[in-house]
């Protein structure tokens, strides 16, 4: 086959072999960009129009070409083809069928090497608005579990050993606090993505008078790219993107891993929901949380991608090398694999159901209101270094005697310091120890509840893009 087809025919007189034209085509992949390049193409074709290049009858039929083109990609047989080396060959093989000569018109002063450049800023930009309305939806649910069990009582751990009550609202809310960083983090990203490569050319600029400003007016941009050669290498905006993702989905599986472990009979804390979980082939009685893994072992696929796309574009030489195309496939991957995610989460926590008297009972044993019966001795004036020895000295004693340390006799306790007294006792009820926290951030019962209204006063700006 000749290459007359080809974008870059003219200076070749040698077909392409076979086997390496089918090897290199990225068209399979990045036919996904078909809608920004209709929407950058339709812009340029303005920008050109502005600049005299086109005639208004020209705009005219390449505008309502591109939109004929974007009607015809709603049947995916019209994508199949396999000749076409490109999403941007594609769209200039079907404009040259509707409008002739004029179709070719469209490519003056452009280079592939920004447009790709741009579609994947305009894809980046639209992946990160998504993104941050399913990590709302993923909030509202944390949230609401949060509502139903403001006043539920569960053990903290640190080190995997049982650490203070806390409420099950406050452990909720940590991750709502992870998530909506994630949501920051994005946004903090999607500035960075909002800058306009095109009218950059292949390197050095277009040649010819494009007003960048209007143009990165009329496609959304918040500017303009300051160097060509820069515009059309840079794919720091992809890393960045795929490295938060990367941060969400080890969110996800943190939490995921919560409740993975809580759901065994040894903690007995959360309930599957049938709808998220599988059996066994061969043990009859198994309920498995799949979903739960799964969202886990996600995580390991976004990661890969992100060290994929730095081992992509470590060490490449300005400004545009073929090289860029392999970054494509890992960004798709981890912008669908976190998209499919994060709504199978939130279903998950919209059916999950806690053994709130099991969890409740985990708060109240083991010694959980140690530190609540140090704090009270330091409130009696007791330097708190001691105030833990002879509360680590009492805990010992109770170990001994086989119960809690409210267990032990006021004569028991002021053997370690005389300070102990009958409100000892009052200090060490579950309400008494949550009531303690009452600092913002803390899981005092009422700062919780303040903590669940202002994080759902921030879950609409994730929907807005804002």
């Amino acid at each position: 086959m000749s290459n007359d087809h080809k974008l870059w025919s003219g200076r070749f007189h040698e077909p392409l072999n076979p086997e390496f034209e089918r090897w290199q085509r990225s068209f399979p992949f990045d036919r996904r960009l078909l809608r920004d390049e209709i929407d950058a193409s339709a812009a340029y074709a303005r920008a050109l129009s502005r600049a005299g290049i086109f005639t208004g009858e020209e705009l005219h039929a390449i505008q309502n070409s591109l939109q004929v083109i974007v009607a015809k990609a709603e049947d995916p047989a019209f994508l199949e083809d396999p000749d076409v080396e490109d999403v941007h060959d594609f769209v200039e093989r079907q404009l040259v069928k509707l409008i002739g000569d004029t179709g070719y018109k469209l490519h003056a002063g452009r280079s592939r090497n920004e447009q790709i450049a741009t579609d994947l800023r305009l894809f980046a930009r639209r992946s990160i608005d998504q993104i941050r309305g399913a990590l709302a939806g993923v909030c509202d649910a944390l949230l609401a579990l949060a509502r139903q069990h403001e006043a539920d009582a569960m053990p903290s751990y640190t080190h995997l050993q049982r650490a203070e009550p806390v409420t099950i609202a406050h452990w909720l809310l940590a991750y709502v606090e992870m998530f909506l960083r994630d949501a920051d983090r994005l946004a903090d990203t999607r500035r960075r993505v909002n800058i306009l490569p095109l009218g950059s050319g292949a390197i050095a600029g277009p040649g010819m008078a494009i007003d960048r400003g209007e143009l990165a007016k009329d496609l959304g941009f918040e500017g303009i790219s300051a160097n060509s050669m820069d515009a059309t290498s840079d794919r720091d905006f992809e890393l960045e993107l795929v490295q938060v993702l990367v941060q969400i989905s080890l969110h996800v599986s943190r939490l995921a891993e919560e409740l993975a472990l809580f759901s065994t009979v040894e903690y007995g804390f959360v309930q599957l929901p049938e709808a998220f979980a599988t059996g066994s082939s061969a043990m009859p009685q198994k309920k498995n949380p799949d979903a739960l893994e799964l969202l886990r072992g996600k995580a390991g696929r976004i990661v890969g991608a992100a060290a994929a796309l730095q081992t992509v574009i470590k060490g490449l030489p300005l400004a545009y090398n073929k090289d860029f195309q392999e970054a494509q496939e890992p960004l798709f991957d981890a912008v669908d694999t976190i998209s499919s995610t994060l709504p199978v989460l939130a279903g998950f926590l919209r059916a999950v159901g806690f053994n709130t008297a099991r969890m409740k009972a985990a708060a109240t044993s083991g010694f959980l209101n140690a530190t609540a019966a140090a704090r009270y001795l330091v409130t009696k004036g007791v330097p708190f270094r001691m105030a833990h020895s002879a509360v680590g000295q009492a805990v010992r004693l109770a170990l001994d005697k086989g119960c809690e340390l409210q267990g032990l006799s006021l004569e028991d306790l002021r053997k370690f310091r005389p300070e102990f007294a009958d409100d000892f006792y009052r200090a060490l009820e579950l309400d008494a120890v949550l009531a303690s926290h009452d600092v913002p951030g803390a899981t005092a019962p009422q700062r919780v509840h303040e903590a669940i209204a202002a994080a759902e006063a921030r879950i609409p700006a994730l929907r807005t893009g804002k």
